[in-house]
């Protein structure tokens, strides 16, 4: 089963809280909690999807100072985290990066709102990854993704609720919680 799940925190396109496309910028904090729990959970691969160089520099300086830097040898849990993250420019790279002998796997996208979109549940997911299938999660910065972006996937998770009105969590406090629910022990 490890292995067979992929994350992507995607930056271009998402929403800002007018509903516009935009690009957000990357975050230190969203680079290391997202690869702590990808290698936590075991997935294959943790993608940051940006289509600017200056935030594409910024991850690789990051990445390279726990892998091969100073932080390699002061913390080897960091660096063993962050083996598992990779840059793309965009979504079409990403989609051919994923793509292993022509197929794709099946990519769910994640929102804090109630999609009009198919939703398949947790239970749902799991058996699939049970069942040996590739998935792709799609994770969504500012104020979420992009209508282009859900529009090519093949289904959504169900948001996240706490129960209450609130419903904002950090996009790492979100992938930790969704890895949790599709790959954690007590997932059954």
């Amino acid at each position: 089963m490890s292995g067979q799940v992929d994350l992507a925190l995607i930056h271009y396109p998402v929403l800002n809280k007018n509903k516009e496309i935009i690009g957000a910028a990357v975050t230190n904090l969203d680079i290391h909690d997202i690869a702590r729990a990808g290698r936590t959970y075991g997935v294959g691969a943790f993608y940051i999807v940006t289509p600017y160089e200056d935030q594409r520099q910024l991850v690789k300086e990051i990445v390279s100072h726990w892998r091969s830097g100073y932080g390699a040898t002061y913390n080897s849990d960091r660096k063993e985290a962050l083996k598992v993250v990779h840059v793309c420019n965009d979504l079409q790279e990403l989609y051919k990066q994923v793509t292993v002998r022509g197929q794709r796997p099946v990519v769910l996208a994640t929102s804090a709102q109630s999609p009009d979109s198919v939703i398949w549940s947790y239970p749902q997911v799991k058996e699939k990854i049970d069942q040996g299938d590739r998935i792709l999660i799609l994770f969504g910065t500012a104020w979420g993704l992009a209508d282009d972006v859900m529009e090519e996937v093949d289904a959504m998770l169900p948001p996240i609720s706490g129960g209450g009105s609130y419903n904002h969590l950090s996009v790492r406090s979100a992938a930790s919680i969704v890895l949790d629910r599709l790959l954690g022990a007590d997932s059954e």
